[in-house]
């Protein structure tokens, strides 16, 4: 009896040993709460909201106002400019993405502008494909201080052919916007509101307008967490929110699929929206200087907004891939593990 005890006892020993080993080699699981506390740990951090499925699973403010309270977005602006334009063509207002801007903007065009200008089509404008010198980066200043932005970026000098290399440029997208209010009359903010705002029931606020009053294109909007997040499950959606139609479902598929690569980071570039693979997932984001973020990850049911402190200066792209960072090992592991 004593011996049998006696092997019961090693057993049951050996047994939590084993146990308790494996407990201590294995992985923790990936959460959700480590891909917030590594946002959070990032010194320009302001919130992050995360659906999965159309719900929340992370709601954090770190620092600034709340999920509700409308930020600068940045050139996070573009990828709404990008659907006002598929809403223009919807509208008949644009013919579609291969007609020439000269045709829409009229005399708008300056007379001495480079008559390749003329070739240069509304789907170049939202690829960044336009040809034209950039008015981002270091020649930012200069244009935002001249007297007609529109006419300033027409008359920049040609450093490639239209449709040829990605060149990023805020001005491109700023000619969209005057496009839109020279063939609908509108301002851009009022159709926002109408074309975006009302079906997807988000406040777009004023924002900068140029000289002539056209509202800044592909900069300085100002949208809420929220609001982000309830665009980027219409673009989950194709184009669909609560069971209405917003934009075309083809228009979703035009603007999500790569037309070029940036050179700054070498991911690759739809109609304002930045395309790469995380943790083997196709991954769609649109990005604002500073670290204004809006992913969609269709595969994973998933639409992350993060937003940081948009005050210059910024690192730029090794701050993107931070947050990319926190995306892919964090925030990734942790739905897929969920969904799994």
């Amino acid at each position: 009896m004593r011996s049998a005890h006696l092997l019961t006892v090693c057993l049951l020993v050996s047994l939590a040993i084993t146990v308790v080993s494996a407990d201590v080699a294995a992985d923790p699981d990936p959460s959700l709460a480590d891909a917030e506390d590594a946002f959070a740990a990032l010194e320009r951090s302001r919130a992050m909201l995360v659906l999965v499925d159309g719900e929340p699973v992370i709601q954090r403010v770190v620092d600034g106002p709340d999920l509700e309270t409308p930020v600068n977005i940045k050139s996070l602006s573009k990828v709404v400019i990008g659907a006002l334009v598929g809403a223009a063509i919807d509208r008949d207002v644009f013919a579609g993405t291969g007609q020439p801007v000269s045709e829409l903007l009229g005399e708008r065009v300056p007379e001495d502008a480079d008559a390749r200008v003329n070739d240069i089509t509304v789907g170049h404008l939202l690829s960044m494909q336009s040809g034209l010198a950039r008015t981002s980066g270091a020649n930012y200043g200069a244009w935002v201080a001249s007297d007609d932005w529109v006419a300033y970026v027409l008359r920049r000098e040609f450093v490639d052919e239209p449709g040829g290399r990605m060149g990023y440029s805020t001005g491109n997208s700023h000619l969209l916007s005057a496009a839109l209010v020279e063939q609908t009359g509108e301002s851009t903010l009022a159709l926002a509101r109408a074309w975006l705002g009302a079906p997807l029931n988000i406040a777009i606020p004023d924002w900068l307008q140029d000289p002539q009053g056209i509202h800044f294109g592909g900069n300085e909007m100002r949208l809420s967490p929220r609001a982000l997040a309830r665009f980027g499950e219409m673009i989950r959606h194709d184009g669909a929110l609560d069971g209405r139609q917003v934009l075309l479902a083809d228009w979703i598929e035009a603007s999500l699929t790569p037309r070029t690569r940036s050179r700054f980071n070498n991911d690759l570039y739809g109609y304002g929206w930045f395309i790469t693979e995380l943790e083997g997932y196709t991954a769609y984001y649109g990005w604002g200087f500073g670290g204004q973020m809006l992913y969609v990850i269709p595969e994973l049911e998933l639409t992350a907004v993060m937003t940081s402190d948009p005050t210059p200066p910024s690192s730029g792209t090794t701050y993107l891939r931070r947050l990319e960072q926190v995306v892919s090992e964090h925030l990734i592991p942790a739905v897929a593990a969920q969904s799994s």
